[in-house]
């Protein structure tokens, strides 16, 4: 009698398949004790499992095994996130040890603590603009004053000869009205005293009254030498020619630079030994060192303004000439025709690369060039950058 597969394979299969893998279990005593049996005895040997039981099997097997991983990467992955909760950022941009990640964090810190200050800053300031109304009206006055006077004065020599001087004088009037009716204003405080290197009529100098001296003092040393350009345009052209008031005016805005320089001296030298509020030796020791230390800077800045103005001194004397006088047939051989304002020569020059222009022409040229206009030759070895009436809006503090 042999047992059949579908038996195995019946609605009870699990239990034909246990029933089988344990009958293979014992196969082994039963063909070991085989010569113990009766010749009368049936002895049923199963020596493999059919295929259908072995599939079940393997199908159990792996869907235990699937579902057990199941539930062990599940148990795994609630747990790191448990455990991962702790040290992750917020911000999914930002890696754990990713420097970019960390400077972004600390950006965004500030920009939030920024925001959140940022009504207390705005209150400050209200405060201090209030506290220094009178100043920061009376800079932004100045300050347009001489944007005004100096872009009319620029406007003024580019014309020439066709300059208006009834602009000239109303500029002059200006300028030296502005200066007296500012001095008139603050007149207790004495501030026309820096001029001639004085100290103003103050009690005690603080960092922002030292501003407030040296600020006003070269906004008026500017209006001073702005006027005497006014003079020099007011001056007819027969008297001076178009090409001496250039060096005029350059020479006005060197003194100028030169001069300002040395004003701030007197004011920050009183400031800086009043340096402090401890013990008189302490005071006064660590206050005249820092003084000598500013007059050391100071001196090595002026032997550098130094150079420059004698430089600008020896030009101003010899007046160096471009080229030499053209002739009337070196005139027509080019028609005639200035290339630089497309009109008649007027006292045309030729130049050592035997290119003519008007000497006016050329002059205006080589005050921002060093070159030709045409070849682009070198006629001058300097730029005299001031010959066009212009006044330097650098702020002379220090």
């Amino acid at each position: 009698m042999q047992a059949s597969c579908s038996q195995l394979s019946s609605p009870s299969g699990a239990a034909g398949c246990d029933a089988a893998s344990a009958s293979q279990r014992v196969h082994p005593r039963l063909t070991g004790d085989a010569a113990g049996l009766h010749s009368g005895d049936v002895h049923i040997q199963i020596n493999s499992i059919p295929k259908e039981c072995a599939e079940n099997i393997s199908s159990r097997n792996t869907k235990s095994g699937v579902h057990s991983c199941a539930h062990g990467c599940g148990h795994t992955r609630s747990r790191s996130h448990s455990h991962g909760e702790a040290w992750l950022p917020d911000d999914p941009a930002m890696e754990p040890g990713d420097p970019g990640g960390s400077s972004f964090s600390e950006f965004r810190y500030v920009f939030k603590w920024l925001q959140k200050s940022l009504p207390y800053i705005l209150i400050l300031g209200v405060k201090l603009v209030m506290q220094h109304l009178t100043g920061i009206s009376l800079g932004i006055g100045l300050l347009t004053t001489f944007m005004y006077a100096n872009k009319s004065i620029v406007n003024q020599v580019f014309l020439r000869e066709r300059c208006s001087k009834i602009q000239c004088a109303w500029l002059l009037v200006f300028l030296a009205g502005s200066s007296v009716l500012l001095y008139y204003t603050f007149q207790s405080q004495s501030l026309y005293y820096s001029l001639i290197f004085l100290n103003p009529t103050l009690d005690h100098l603080n960092f922002w009254e030292v501003l407030w001296i040296i600020g006003i003092t070269d906004f008026v040393l500017k209006f001073l030498f702005m006027g005497l350009k006014c003079l020099i345009l007011l001056v007819p052209s027969f008297i001076m020619p178009f090409k001496s008031k250039g060096y005029w005016y350059m020479l006005l805005e060197e003194l100028c630079q030169y001069y300002r320089t040395f004003v701030p001296v007197p004011v920050w030298f009183r400031y800086l030994v009043n340096y402090g509020e401890f013990g008189d030796v302490t005071r006064w020791s660590l206050g005249i060192l820092l003084a000598l230390l500013y007059l050391i800077l100071k001196l090595l800045n002026c032997f550098g303004h130094l150079r420059t103005f004698r430089r600008v001194l020896r030009v101003f004397f010899t007046r160096p000439s471009y080229g030499v006088a053209a002739s009337k047939r070196q005139c027509s051989d080019v028609d005639d025709i200035c290339s630089i304002c497309q009109a008649e020569f007027q006292k045309p020059v030729l130049l050592i690369c035997q290119h003519i222009f008007c000497e006016e022409c050329i002059t205006i040229w080589l005050t921002r060039e060093k070159t030709c206009p045409l070849c682009r030759t070198v006629i001058s070895d300097h730029i005299n950058k001031w010959k066009d009436g212009a006044t330097s809006s650098h702020l002379q503090i220090y």
